[in-house]
């Protein structure tokens, strides 16, 4: 018996809450600019200017889950001069922590993917799609 699984009753848990808290833990680091590609930034960015629409916490993150364990994969933009791999560190140490506190998971791993650097002077916002590019 486990924390989520006891003799008074099982507990289980979706992907998408998993995906949730680690994209809210890893935009909590200082030096992330943005999460995911820019194809899907782009698409996000799109998809919140529906009237009602809820922004995308868990976009740039997916999830495999069992019943006791998951591993994470972060897609990330930094800030031009912070140090990769210290910003890994801090990721993987916020999301293990916090999805492990909240959903009772083992999380045997947190890959973090680098999809780009923000450039100072590129004024665009991470989740807008240039101008020039969409009419």
């Amino acid at each position: 018996m486990d924390a989520l699984h006891t003799d008074r009753g099982d507990t289980t848990i979706e992907e998408g809450v998993v995906q949730k808290l680690a994209g809210m833990a890893t935009r909590e680091v200082p030096g992330v600019f943005a999460m995911g590609s820019a194809g899907r930034r782009a698409f996000s960015a799109l998809a919140e200017r529906i009237p009602g629409s809820q922004t995308n916490v868990s976009g740039g993150v997916s999830v495999e889950k069992g019943e006791r364990q998951t591993a994470i994969d972060v897609s990330i933009v930094v800030e031009y001069g912070i140090s990769i791999v210290e910003i890994s560190n801090n990721i993987r140490r916020n999301v293990i922590q916090s999805v492990e506190h909240a959903t009772g998971l083992e999380v045997l791993e947190v890959n973090i993917h680098v999809t780009d650097v923000h450039l100072p002077g590129d004024e665009s916002a991470p989740d807008e799609p240039k101008p020039d590019r969409l009419q």
